[in-house]
């Protein structure tokens, strides 16, 4: 992705074998370190939802927090966030779903959409797809309308996409 004279692409470091051996990890730290390749991260993420009336955005943490509520302030939306179990103070809703080596639970907050409340998704990285969605069921569980989601990332080998076949998904940049 190439704007205001930026390659993003450039501001994502490779860290081969990590966390475990066979992973290459894509790390966003030096694009969150450089403020113009940071803002056109986020307008980029913006880019096809400026429009589409988005109400609130919503993201998984913690990178996902990162880019969601920058998102949120651009869009003028409200920003909810979709934590680990246990890590919310109020009522909340939770879905458990499979990882390759176990399962996982999310919650939000009950109230944290209005019914019919469209939200924009975000994260970081789009891999295998499952993280993404169980977040866009959880928010459909509380009454929200997931109206497309948003990814810096995309690790196109892995799939991911298919597992949230059912939305709109922007991907800003793609790694075979």
């Amino acid at each position: 992705m190439k704007d205001e004279g930026i390659d993003l692409k450039k501001y994502i470091r490779s860290i081969p074998d990590w966390p475990k051996e066979g992973i290459l990890f894509r790390d966003i730290t030096p694009l969150l370190l450089n403020p113009k390749a940071f803002k056109v991260a986020v307008d980029s993420l913006c880019t096809d939802f400026i429009d589409a009336g988005i109400e609130y955005v919503a993201a998984v943490e913690a990178r996902g927090f990162i880019f969601g509520a920058a998102v949120a302030e651009k869009l003028g939306a409200g920003f909810v966030p979709i934590r680990k179990k246990g890590k919310l103070p109020w009522q909340t809703e939770s879905i458990s779903y499979d990882l390759e080596y176990g399962t996982d639970t999310l919650e939000v907050h009950s109230d944290a959409v209005k019914s019919g409340g469209k939200v924009l998704m975000v994260d970081d990285l789009l891999a295998t797809g499952g993280t993404m969605s169980a977040a866009c069921e959880l928010i459909e569980k509380i009454g929200g309308t997931v109206a497309g989601i948003t990814f810096l990332i995309e690790l196109a080998d892995l799939q991911g996409r298919e597992k949230i076949a059912d939305y709109k998904v922007i991907s800003i940049i793609s790694y075979e």
